[in-house]
């Protein structure tokens, strides 16, 4: 096959992308009109031969995305992962309520469409996280609904100009995270995933078993179980790019871990215990507004994400919306 540059080109998409110096955030992907018509099959040998190029391009710029190629269905987009050839993650210890699809193909978070998901990297919260992530948009919303993206060490560096000492406690401390979860899925909650579906079994002892591998400790309700993860550390580092990063789950379970079962005040807290200031986290709230960028979906686009570098939430929506996902080691 000839070089990317005769299948690949990247594409810009004005005030939906923001500039970095040597880099553009997110980068776009595209067909070239020049090259041979466009097939699936085309396609995923592209992705496999060009992988070095997409390997270096995605830890450059955090995050990619492929527009305008030929991916209609779930099984489509399973190829397409699969071209990639990263390791599956299997879905265990996340909150959100999501269906297998097809193969390593999952639904999205699947809460009411009239509610935000804040800000979060991919499974923050437990020890095993992927380290990337794909969406894929099967059926363009009617409106809404966008999956905007920041980049993680941003949010650090304001966070640690602005809040140098609470960002100090964070990295001393790290979070401790508590979510009361129901026996089955509670579809109407962003944060709705029973225990029978996070640890993949309707066992206690084997739940407890998976809960411990993930450093979790469950305790037992008698209409569910309250999980505490942590201290966890809030800050890390990214070895590839050789920077700080801000991944946590802070601002989306402060803001967003709320239903029937749970108090999102209560949900995170300093891993010491210590409450955290209200004001701060709806401050970074504000700068992961500020700094993100939010492409609407259209039929077929498929994103890539480096889930150490980008943090994404979900903007509400109207229906129809259908965005697919899968998680990769």
């Amino acid at each position: 096959m000839a070089a990317q540059a005769d299948y690949f080109i990247e594409t810009q998409l004005p005030n939906h992308q923001k500039h970095y110096g040597s880099f553009t955030f997110p980068s776009i992907l595209s067909p070239n009109p020049k090259s041979s018509p466009s097939s699936l099959s085309v396609f995923s040998e592209a992705i496999k031969f060009h992988k070095p190029f997409l390997d270096s391009l995605l830890l450059k710029s955090g995050a990619l995305l492929f527009r305008g190629f030929p991916v209609k269905t779930a099984k489509d987009f399973n190829d397409v992962v699969e071209a990639f050839g990263f390791e599956e993650l299997p879905y265990v210890g996340g909150a959100a309520p999501r269906t297998n699809v097809v193969g390593r193909v999952f639904t999205a978070n699947e809460s009411p469409p009239d509610q935000k998901i804040p800000f979060h990297h991919e499974m923050a919260q437990v020890p095993e996280f992927p380290s990337k992530l794909f969406f894929f948009c099967e059926v363009e919303p009617g409106s809404g609904g966008e999956t905007p993206i920041v980049l993680s060490h941003i949010v650090y560096e304001k966070m640690k100009e602005k809040y140098p000492e609470f960002v100090d406690r964070l990295e001393v401390h790290g979070l401790l995270y508590t979510r009361v979860l129901g026996e089955d899925d509670d579809p109407s909650s962003p944060i709705g995933r029973g225990w029978k579906s996070t640890f993949l079994t309707s066992d206690k002892a084997v739940a407890e078993e998976r809960a411990a591998k993930l450093g979790m400790k469950l305790e037992w309700l008698s209409n569910g179980v309250k999980t505490v993860m942590g201290p966890i550390p809030a800050i890390k580092y990214d070895k590839s790019r050789h920077r700080k990063i801000w991944f946590n789950s802070m601002v989306a379970a402060y803001t967003g871990w709320e239903d029937a079962r749970n108090d999102p005040v209560k949900a995170v807290t300093f891993g010491d215990g210590q409450p955290l200031p209200a004001d701060i986290i709806y401050d970074c709230l504000k700068i992961l507004e500020d700094e993100c960028v939010s492409i609407p979906w259209k039929k077929g686009d498929v994103m890539l994400i480096d889930n150490l570098a980008t943090l994404h939430s979900r903007r509400s929506f109207t229906p129809p919306r259908r965005v697919l996902a899968s998680l990769c080691k």
